[in-house]
């Protein structure tokens, strides 16, 4: 029996979760990764009202689906970047208040501690998100840019972080952060540096999307097998690079989705992403949790390309050996 395949509804968060639930049951998937936007899951109702978590459980039974995990990328995004205009867009009125940036930002910290809580009550124990990061515009070190103004963001994200690890850490939930550009960890490097910036905190952890490695031209196997124990999640999405000898890897300014980028997101399959050499490393390391597929490509239809990706990723999957292949060949 495989693991179980669900989607994450972040890029669907247009559809009422009923409507979406129905497509999604209809085409076989296992479950839903329920994004903290839209009308999927609010954390407030939660947390206001237990009919609320009831009644979305029940939602989802009534299409004989599951939930594992509920994620929160745009409000963790808010927790440790220079806040500006495009945060409010992301963001409900309640959180954005008057915009002064560190408000945002202590709202948003407090907004993840109670997902957590959200997240008990709805019965799942991993939150996938982001951090932010108030390094990542450093990533190209001019003006000269010393190891001092590196470190001074890893321990602004442990003092922001640390006490809302604490808050998952007491709620029996765990943080999986989407190793990803624009957050403190971005590859293998500087997850390292993330997690011994918190002391190795047990509630901080990896929702693997291999997505994000593959145009930094990192091997993704590679983040599995650094990190065994802190792959708390994993997302099936894909990339594809497009350098051209005229663009650039950093995507030149251009839009998703435009032909001239160095590298775009692409439906799952269809991209550069090898998933034999990943599913092997997720059964190396005993990972049974689900395989979330986070569907994006603006080149293709969504209602083609989400069943495209489960069928895809069915095939992909399986369970590792009990045996030696060769055993049989062994005199008694």
């Amino acid at each position: 029996m495989g693991r179980p395949i669900t989607l994450f509804t972040g890029q669907w968060a247009d559809l009422p979760l009923e409507t979406l639930a129905q497509k999604v049951s209809a085409w076989g998937f296992d479950g839903l990764e329920l994004a903290c936007w839209g009308d999927h899951f609010e954390v407030d109702k939660a947390l206001e009202s237990d009919s609320y978590v009831r009644e979305r459980r029940d939602l989802l039974e009534k299409y004989g689906l599951k939930s594992f995990a509920i994620s929160t990328h745009l409000v963790g995004q808010c927790v440790c970047d220079p806040i500006d205009e495009r945060h409010k867009g992301i963001l409900p009125p309640r959180l954005w208040g008057d915009g002064e940036p560190e408000g945002v930002r202590r709202r948003c910290a407090e907004e993840v501690k109670l997902t957590a809580k959200a997240a008990k009550l709805f019965g799942v124990n991993v939150v996938n998100g982001f951090t932010g990061s108030s390094v990542w515009a450093k990533l190209y070190f001019f003006p000269p840019t010393g190891q001092a103004d590196i470190d001074a963001g890893y321990v602004d994200f442990a003092a922001r972080w640390t006490p809302v690890f604490d808050a998952f850490q007491a709620e029996g939930v765990k943080f999986a952060l989407e190793v990803h550009p624009t957050e403190i960890a971005y590859d293998i490097i500087t997850f390292e540096r993330a997690l011994k910036a918190v002391n190795g905190h047990p509630a901080f952890g990896i929702n693997f999307d291999p997505s994000h490695l593959i145009h930094q031209f990192i091997d993704p196997v590679e983040l599995i097998e650094a990190f065994p124990d802190r792959i708390f999640h994993v997302h099936v999405k894909d990339s594809r690079v497009n350098l051209t000898g005229r663009n650039s890897i950093l995507s030149s300014h251009l839009d998703f989705g435009d032909p001239r980028r160095g590298w775009d997101f692409v439906s799952p399959g269809r991209g550069e992403v090898r998933w034999d050499p990943i599913v092997r490393a997720l059964n190396r390391i005993g990972y049974q949790g689900p395989l979330s597929i986070e569907w994006e490509d603006s080149g293709m239809d969504r209602d083609y390309g989400a069943p495209e990706a489960l069928a895809m990723i069915r095939k992909q999957d399986f369970a590792p050996s009990a045996v030696a292949f060769d055993a049989a060949f062994a005199n008694e």
